[in-house]
């Protein structure tokens, strides 16, 4: 096992080795300017480095809102892969990062969370954000073809919550919001990245 002593000199020989091929520009499946800004934030954050974000309109192959765990994973990877195609297989050093929020009902109750998937060289990391419970009445109305943003914009009286704070900042009165969910879900996914001799695909 290595100590915490060793793990950090390994990243920074990592880094070290790395900075000089990080690309400038992360590539984003999604138009939403809080999914844009949270990948912006998390990777120039964790690599260290300067990037521009640049959005991408892609399908994610899913239904508009995904009700279970399996089509939001599905519409992160779904979104990334449509990136990489559009790219012919992806630019050299760049990175592609996708976030598909969806519902799902667990042994407590309905919750939203979402899917982050990140690609860069060939390797990717898609995990999991924390969940947020859902009144039943919400879930209910998902149920019936709705979209979690805009039940929410009616039951709180918002104006297109989903490209702010989300159900997320409403329902915890802003101490989190959208974004600091996907960053952190984000900021976890990064860790194949940094220790990519860790990791095995």
């Amino acid at each position: 096992i290595l100590s915490r002593t060793l793990l950090g000199l390994f990243r920074k020989d990592v880094f070290k080795g790395r900075k000089h091929m990080v690309s400038d520009t992360i590539y984003v499946g999604s138009l939403n300017p809080v999914k844009i800004n949270a990948a912006l934030n998390t990777l120039s954050d964790t690599l260290e480095h300067d990037f521009d974000a640049q959005g991408m309109a892609v399908p994610s192959g899913v239904p508009d809102q995904p009700m279970n765990e399996d089509e939001t994973r599905l519409g992160a990877i779904n979104r990334v892969k449509a990136m990489l195609a559009h790219h012919q297989g992806g630019l050299t050093d760049a990175w592609y990062v996708a976030i598909e929020g969806g519902v799902d009902v667990f042994e407590d109750g309905p919750a939203t969370f979402a899917y982050v998937a990140i690609y860069h060289e060939g390797h990717w990391s898609v995990t999991r954000s924390a969940s947020l419970p859902l009144p039943v009445s919400v879930y209910q109305a998902l149920q019936r073809g709705e979209e979690l943003g805009p039940v929410m914009d009616k039951l709180f009286d918002t104006v297109n919550i989903k490209q702010k704070g989300g159900a997320i900042g409403l329902l915890t009165l802003n101490h989190a919001s959208r974004q600091s969910v996907y960053e952190v879900a984000l900021t976890l996914a990064m860790a194949k990245f940094h220790f990519p001799d860790l990791y095995t695909d």
